[in-house]
């Protein structure tokens, strides 16, 4: 993999000793990991490993009982959504949280909301000012439209589009935030081998390009392995592995719990 631009640099992301429980259901027990400005981090493990609860305690969804994540030298336990979205972390989700009615352009749009909202007042004052922002924003998102080379569906309502073209306009939604982090919930899950040799691209070329850090969850193992710099492996909301993706292939007890049922 060509390292391009990025350099991997300091630890940013620090989960210590989480546990969460729902009920008396243990979705995840004492786990540790952490994850490095500009890598490409990967989450995996088979089905209810707890990889998606992971990903909504970074995201401030879910409040872990036990354990805390430090996130830029910060630590939250009980941040939310709104506030991590703020610090710079952008995710996409599973089921397309997209706009179906609305054009690719405005849907990507709409992740830019976060940067517009921050001086409505002063756009309220000086509406030629507003004007310019609104055009910078507009420039931006068209960069992100051709980096993805959707340009061709601009101004198509997203519900047309083929599954794996909406999951890259999701892509784009996230990438208009400008994150630091991007979470992204299982970017290939439901694409046919073409459309996730696009989208392993394209997250290789987000991290190369932006230099955005990225934590992915994902469910088809050789994809991991191509594009992660380091994977950390669940098992039953465990932890069972963590490493460079050699390390991982040659970890007996990931070969017990994944590897044995992935074929």
């Amino acid at each position: 993999m060509s390292m391009g631009q990025r350099t991997i640099g300091e630890v940013i992301l620090e989960v210590k000793n989480i546990s969460l429980r729902f009920g008396g259901v243990k979705a995840l027990s004492d786990i540790s990991f952490d994850v490095r400005e500009h890598e490409v981090r990967a989450i995996i493990g088979p089905n209810g490993a707890g990889k998606s609860s992971m990903l909504n305690c970074i995201n401030g969804v879910y409040a872990p009982q036990e354990g805390q994540i430090r996130f830029l030298g910060r630590s939250f336990g009980q941040m939310n959504s709104r506030q991590v979205a703020e610090m710079g972390v952008a995710r996409t989700f599973q089921n397309l949280a997209l706009f179906k009615g609305m054009s690719v352009l405005d849907n990507i749009m709409t992740g830019r909301n976060l940067k517009m909202r921050t001086n409505l007042f002063q756009q309220a004052i000086r509406l030629g000012a507003a004007e310019r922002e609104e055009t910078a924003h507009r420039e931006f998102v068209e960069r992100i439209i051709d980096f993805l080379e959707i340009q061709a569906w601009r101004k198509t309502p997203v519900g047309r589009l083929p599954y794996g073209l909406q999951k890259r306009v999701d892509l784009g939604r996230a990438l208009a935030m400008e994150p630091r982090m991007l979470l992204l919930d299982e970017p290939m899950a439901g694409m046919n081998v073409e459309e996730k040799q696009d989208m392993s691209r394209f997250i290789l070329d987000v991290n190369d390009e932006f230099g955005t850090t990225i934590v992915l969850i994902e469910h088809d193992m050789g994809v991991v392995m191509d594009i992660s710099d380091r994977v950390v492996v669940l098992d039953y909301g465990r932890k069972i592995g963590d490493g460079t993706p050699e390390q991982v292939r040659a970890n007996p007890e990931v070969i017990a719990a994944y590897l044995g049922t992935s074929h």
